[in-house]
């Protein structure tokens, strides 16, 4: 009996430890955590002025009028008031008092070119509770893209009178029927539109403080009353913190994007007033572009809350881009004093250029030019400078005449947007006249300044030939006599001629 409990303790345990191993689920010791979206790109750089505007031109029911419970067929004309292309146009409604049909709400268009007209069509189905409502409301969302791939978007509500059934009415005397009247033409509304904008400073670059002016259109077919501008982007908000339809509540400005431009001098939130249809008014804001700001196209982001003419709330929210530059900072001198310039006589010119800035510049070619004279090793590649760096070129100017001289010196390099610039300076300097060449005191002159004729070459007679050879043979100098220019000239002897009278003969040199 011992010997049956001591083998089966040993299986019973083995058993429950391979029940725990097994139990456990494949799954559980894999852990798979989804990898994140890849974040999308930067938008692409877009033209500084102009983007393409998708406005709604005009919109109606088949029906005229919405009933409640009964389908109606709306049609909407869609206009590019624009500059350029809207490409992938897309409208999305939203469900509320009347429900799209047959498309899902979703209506893709295409592309719009500028000044050009698009219409669609939409299936809708009004909900049976609509009691005690005047108006209908329909949500709309138009989406699409400019040719640079960046996203624009604008919110439409449309508007559509109800059709209240017709009721009548008994008394004991005999009174008219009431019937209600419905409004069939929509509200008038306004559509704000900047059409252009401009900054008094250009390039921007980090740091600087610009007046950013803005033109405002109102291109819709009501005047917009109480206009108000949020540089940056905001909404208005009621007293318990939503916005409502009719409702002119407090202000939020501060939700918007402020990392690259920040307002200066006044708030982000100014009061434009009215304006009517076909208006056009032109507002401006003091902003600063933030020290830390990379170069680069930043979009920013303006609303337009302004109520049109039932009163009722109207939000536009559109987006300008600003180009932000970091120019180098380069200065161009003379490393040293180059002196003073004479006319038709070479001079140096030791040109210098450093690096002030506080990032390393690439910098093409230096070129040194002058309208007033001619300049010999002129052209050089300066190519990367760090901050602080200098950079030397030692050339030569010939100046044409006397006065002053303009030393236009020109560094090329290419900005952040891959654009050829170049800086230039203009260097000063004064030219003198030469002073004219002088021969040597006492060089080819007489007494009384006048130049004489070299001594011409001594020509020997055959007398002074035997003569010499006399005194050769006998141990004397037999030399050529040397001519001092003090010796007298020497007397021809009989029965030759006299010499020329502009030939000097040199004295014979005798015993």
């Amino acid at each position: 009996m011992k010997s049956m409990k001591s083998i089966l303790l040993p299986l019973c345990l083995i058993a429950l430890l391979s029940g725990l191993f097994f139990s456990q689920s494949p799954a559980a010791a894999q852990d798979e955590t989804p990898s994140p979206s890849p974040s999308l790109p930067p938008s692409a750089t877009r033209e500084e002025y102009g983007r393409p505007l998708v406005i709604i031109q005009s919109y109606s029911l088949d029906t005229g009028s919405v009933t409640a419970g009964s389908d109606s067929n709306l049609t909407i004309n869609l206009y590019n008031s624009g500059q350029h292309y809207a490409y992938n146009v897309v409208l999305t409604f939203t469900p509320g008092d009347l429900q799209p049909r047959s498309t899902g709400g979703v209506i893709v268009v295409g592309d719009i070119a500028p000044g050009n007209h698009a219409s669609v069509s939409q299936p809708l189905t009004a909900v049976s509770d609509l009691w005690g409502k005047s108006l209908a409301e329909l949500a709309l969302n138009i989406a699409y893209t400019d040719q640079n791939g960046l996203g624009y978007s604008t919110n439409f509500n449309l508007t559509f009178s109800i059709n209240q059934p017709k009721y009548t009415y008994y008394t004991p005397t005999p009174t008219p029927t009431i019937t209600p009247t419905p409004t069939n033409a929509p509200i008038p509304r306004g559509q704000l539109v900047i059409t252009t904008y401009r900054s008094d400073v250009n390039p921007l670059e980090p740091g600087t403080q610009f007046n950013l002016q803005l033109d405002v259109e109102n291109l819709g077919s009501g005047e917009a009353r109480r206009v108000t501008m949020i540089v940056g982007g905001g909404s208005t908000t009621s007293s318990s913190g939503t916005q409502e339809a009719g409702q002119t509540g407090g202000i939020s400005g501060s939700s918007g994007d402020f990392t690259n431009f920040a307002p200066l001098g006044t708030s982000n939130v100014q009061s434009l007033g009215i304006i009517p249809v076909g208006g056009k008014i032109t507002a401006s804001q003091s902003l600063i572009v933030n020290v830390a700001t990379n170069p680069g196209a930043y979009p920013l982001r303006i609303t337009f809350i302004y109520l049109d003419e039932r009163g009722n709330q109207v939000s536009d929210d559109q987006v300008i881009t600003l180009l932000v530059y970091r120019l180098p900072k380069m200065d161009i001198n003379f490393y040293q004093d180059p002196g003073m310039l004479y006319t038709n006589q070479p001079g140096a010119l030791p040109l210098q250029i450093v690096n002030l800035g506080k990032t390393t510049a690439v910098m093409g070619n230096m070129t040194v030019e002058s309208n007033g004279g001619q300049v010999m090793n002129n052209t050089i590649l300066v190519g990367s400078l760090d901050p602080g760096g200098y950079f030397t070129l030692d050339s030569t100017v010939i100046p044409n005449q006397s006065g002053p001289l303009e030393i236009i010196v020109r560094v090329a390099y290419t900005d952040d947007f891959n654009q050829p610039q170049e800086i230039v300076k203009t260097l000063a300097l004064e030219v003198l006249e030469a002073a004219p060449l002088e021969p040597t005191p006492g060089e080819g002159e007489m007494g009384g300044g006048e130049i004489v004729n070299p001594t011409p070459a001594f020509e020997e007679t055959l007398t002074q030939k035997a003569w010499r050879f006399f005194l050769g043979l006998i141990g004397l100098d037999s030399a050529l006599p040397a001519n001092d220019g003090d010796a007298p000239l020497p007397i021809p002897d009989s029965g030759e001629s006299a010499p020329n009278s502009s030939e000097i003969v040199p004295p014979l040199k005798g015993p």
